[in-house]
């Protein structure tokens, strides 16, 4: 893990993740499904116990209920049920223990395989299909060996189980009498209707970006105008706001192009991610972003970016 660390903090573009693999019943036999998740999210994996099901009067048919693991009641998401396939069930299935959005949850799977080390520019963004899913589960497609890996938004799955959560994402806590203009980059297609909401709901003018590689290809544009009319970037964007896990380029190698670029990085940068808390910030800082924000705090997003626009321009000034 801790090279894995280092690849991050120096914004590679590279990164880790754990492959695992659920068997659905079909018509014609046993399918085998490949997912993956950035191992950054994974605390370990251990062995299901005996007799775990789920329960009608469960809030969601995927939830399992609660488990003991050492000090902690774990709460398991039969990732199969959520995924709508009937898993084809066996002895010893494995439980992936994760920790985001300052939560840790058991994910029921029928088995893990290895740990990958890609290259974000590997992963292709999901196709129209599941781009348009209800769920928008998949946030990336990879090929290893001879099979592909589809990256599972696990951000989603307790989105879907946390109606609350959902809810209190929408809030918008501070709106600017000035209109400011941000580009904001995230791969998930929900969030990105969030935030497109709460940014326009805060009186932002705002440019979307499905990856990092795209929100590039947006600054790489007012780069150019703005040195064709001499002006600075600051001139047509006024922010930065970036999800650190994206297909093709992440938010990490994001905001170490505009902070190394001579002209964009005048540009104040905020990374929004579940991946961080107070183990892991040190990366955003290595990488010279402005401001970080956790996912959890989605409800305060905006306030920080219109504050942090306005200590920029009394900097500036």
């Amino acid at each position: 893990m801790s090279q894995t660390d280092i690849l991050l903090e120096t914004g590679t573009n590279e990164l880790e993740i754990i492959e695992f693999f659920v068997n659905e019943m079909t018509p014609s036999g046993v399918e085998n499904h490949y997912f993956g998740v950035n191992v950054a999210k994974v605390l370990e994996v251990v062995e299901a116990p005996e007799g775990l099901e789920g329960s009608e009067a469960a809030a969601h048919p995927s939830f399992l209920g609660t488990i003991p693991l050492r000090d902690l009641i774990l709460p398991v998401v039969d990732l199969s049920v959520w995924l709508d396939m009937e898993r084809a069930k066996d002895v010893n299935e494995p439980i992936i223990v994760t920790e985001f959005n300052g939560m840790i949850t058991g994910f029921l799977v029928s088995g893990v395989t290895q740990i990958h080390r890609v290259n974000w520019a590997d992963v292709e963004p999901p196709n129209k299909y599941f781009s348009t899913m209800d769920t928008n589960c998949i946030t990336g497609t990879i090929k290893i060996h001879e099979h592909f890996v589809l990256m599972l938004d696990l951000e989603q799955v307790l989105a879907d189980l946390d109606e609350s959560g959902q809810t209190q994402a929408n809030l918008t806590t501070l709106v600017s009498e000035e209109r400011y203009r941000a580009l904001v980059a995230d791969d998930s297609t929900s969030v990105r209707q969030l935030l497109q909401r709460n940014f326009s709901e805060a009186n932002f003018e705002v440019s979307m970006a499905r990856d990092g590689a795209e929100a590039w290809n947006f600054l790489e544009r007012i780069k150019k105008a703005a040195e064709t009319e001499g002006k600075s970037p600051l001139d047509f964007l006024d922010a930065v706001v970036s999800d650190v896990e994206m297909p093709q380029m992440d938010g990490y190698t994001l905001t170490r192009r505009i902070k190394e670029d001579p002209v964009l990085k005048v540009l104040p940068v905020v990374l929004f991610s579940s991946l961080i808390s107070k183990s892991v910030i040190h990366k955003g800082k290595a990488v010279m972003a402005d401001e970080q924000v956790t996912k959890p705090e989605f409800h305060g997003l905006t306030g920080k970016v219109i504050n942090l626009i306005r200590s920029w321009d009394r900097g500036q000034g």
